[in-house]
């Protein structure tokens, strides 16, 4: 069992910054590849990043340039730096982990969720 808590949501004005943090406890979770979506009001979860225990990361084309996904295994902690946000990036932004199999970007492929975290981004 993998228990995944999300914090580092809130409220920033249209170019700003956050840096979202998803803090894992299980003994296999350095193993696992590692995700992050999002879910806004009236619209169905999107794969926002994904990062393996040694790939490369994925990212949606929405995000790309702009959100970086990285992790902390030491810790263990998986993180999203969301740069230049835009208006659309808000969402309820949640992250995920154990995949069951390659298709990363769909939600059913991922096992174990947080509750999700708040990202407002105002013009």
């Amino acid at each position: 069992q993998v228990q995944l808590v999300e914090s580092g949501g809130g409220l920033v004005q249209a170019g700003g910054s956050l840096r979202l943090s998803c803090a894992a406890s299980g003994r296999t979770y350095n193993s696992y590849t590692m995700g992050w979506f999002r879910q806004a009001p009236g619209k169905e979860r999107e794969f926002v990043a994904a990062l393996g225990q040694s790939g490369s990361p994925n990212y949606a084309d929405s995000v790309k340039g702009r959100f970086t996904i990285s992790r902390d295994n030491a810790k263990p902690t998986v993180y999203l730096q969301m740069n230049s946000l835009k208006p659309e990036d808000t969402a309820v932004y949640y992250c995920a982990t154990r995949l069951k199999n390659s298709d990363y970007v769909s939600t059913t492929a991922w096992v174990y969720w947080g509750q999700g975290t708040q990202v407002t981004v105002s013009s």
